[in-house]
């Protein structure tokens, strides 16, 4: 029992879940973008929603897997789902998405739920949003806004807000519109007229116009300050990369339960949140193997099928973290139904980022989460099709120890240790263990200097011949 005058502290990541609980969307307010301009920038007012997609390939299952994963987004941005309706097309309709008959059909269900948005399960043109929304007549918004939408409610840094900030005007800057014809309205006043004084006659600037070099000037601020943290988590990266510790990131779906996995391994107390992109920023934490090598573990943003193509431009110095690792460990969900489409979405992801830089992608290990939740059906299929990969339940700990073990074979060591009397004629070689290595004692005898130490392979193979490793 805990006493009054001793308090147990929260840990970080239960007061950042307390703080997630306790900043819901209040009804009637919207996520939008502030401080720029009071043009309507599609204010997005997610409380009771429909939602619809186009089917034009693969089975049924997957159109319905779709449908359910874009359910659970707009439950997460804080919406409640009344519908959803998925029309088989051999490709969207570049008028209004889904066809205007269909489009009918979508508005006496939006009429017969009170439903005050539809949600589409694709990117929709700023053409087929405005079509679509003429014959619904609520707010129309895309799968990109939606998880955009969701990022702004999740961000918690500065830099976090800043990329997020800036996917959302790259997205929202072509589909920016006003209020009927206000927005062609000229700033030049009374054009030729001689009561408007100097400066203030000419075509000027439409306001939309106006608007939008506005949003421009905000995108390219954003973009500095995002360069200027940039070189912050470099550093800090490139420390850590010149350290002895093994680098390790956690890559996988959204809501595999990449953050419990990294507190199941290294006691970290960060936020773990049953719901889609509770990780935005990366975090890292340092453990150690069995056989007391460090490794430093980095928690990344979670991936989902399309994610937006802003994102991944906004999130690249995130991103990074994945390129520079000597080991990717890629969880996936075990009770999700169907995990192998999430396997294929991430490392869709993780190979678009590798490209850039050229680079091969680090080794994989495969990591099946939540075992403690899947079927045995679904168990034995993973292991059929996923034979290289370690089962573990991050919440029971069951096949944590395993992994462990995986991940030392699969990072090999880069030193060792060697206990060695190094003849007193070869003092270079004391000097580079004293330079590249961890001295941990020495000793002057009659045959030389006695150095125990932490090497380089390389410099370890060329004490061999002086002593025991």
């Amino acid at each position: 029992m805990t006493h009054p005058e001793h308090p147990v502290t929260p840990s970080t990541g239960e007061l950042a879940l307390e703080d997630r609980a306790s900043l819901r969307r209040v009804a009637g307010l919207s996520t939008e973008l502030t401080d720029v301009t009071e043009v309507e920038y599609r204010q997005l007012r997610l409380e009771r929603v429909v939602l619809v997609g186009v089917w034009t390939e693969g089975s049924a299952a997957d159109a319905d897997a779709s449908l359910t994963e874009l359910a659970a987004l707009a439950e997460t941005a804080g919406s409640e789902v009344l519908e959803g309706l998925v029309q088989r097309r051999d490709k969207p309709d570049p008028s209004t998405y889904i066809g205007s008959g269909k489009a009918q059909e979508l508005r006496e269900i939006v009429l017969a739920t009170g439903a005050d948005t539809v949600i589409c399960d694709g990117e929709l043109s700023p053409a087929q949003l405005n079509s679509l929304e003429k014959v619904v007549k609520v707010k129309v918004i895309d799968r990109t806004a939606l998880i955009l939408d969701i990022f702004a409610q999740h961000a918690t840094s500065r830099e976090g807000k800043a990329q997020v900030s800036l996917a959302q005007m790259e997205y929202m800057l072509p589909r920016l519109r006003g209020w009927g014809e206000s927005m062609s309205r000229q700033a030049g006043g009374r054009a030729g007229g001689a009561g408007g004084g100097v400066g203030t006659r000419g075509p000027g600037e439409t306001k939309i116009e106006t608007d939008r070099r506005r949003i421009r000037e905000r995108m390219s601020k954003l973009r500095r300050e995002i360069r200027e943290m940039k070189k912050i988590r470099d550093t800090q990266r490139s420390r850590r990369l010149s350290s002895d510790a093994a680098s390790v990131a956690i890559v996988g779906y959204t809501n595999a339960g990449k953050s419990s996995l990294l507190n199941a391994l290294t006691g970290a107390g960060v936020l773990v949140e049953n719901a889609l992109f509770a990780t935005l920023e990366p975090t890292t934490r340092r453990g150690e193997f069995d056989d007391g090598r460090p490794f430093v573990l980095t928690d990344t943003v979670g991936f989902v099928r399309h994610l937006p193509t802003q994102l991944v431009e906004a999130f690249r110095s995130t991103l990074e973290e994945v390129v520079d690792a000597d080991l990717l460990v890629h969880v996936v969900d075990g009770s999700d139904e169907h995990p192998l489409a999430q396997v294929n979405a991430v490392r869709q992801v993780v190979n678009d980022v590798v490209a850039e830089y050229g680079i091969a992608p680090p080794p994989e290990l495969l990591v099946v989460n939540k075992i403690d939740a899947a079927t045995d059906l679904g168990l034995a299929a993973l292991r059929r099709a996923l034979p290289d990969a370690v089962f573990v339940s991050a919440q029971t700990g069951d096949g944590l120890d395993r992994l462990r073990a995986r991940m030392a074979e699969m990072i090999p060591p880069t030193d060792a240790t060697v206990d060695v009397t190094i003849p007193y004629d070869r003092g270079d070689l004391v000097a580079r263990v004293h330079a590249d290595g961890r001295v941990d004692a020495t000793e002057h005898t009659a045959e030389g200097t006695r150095i125990k130490a932490r090497v380089p392979m390389a410099l370890a193979a060329s004490l061999d011949e002086f002593g025991t490793f």
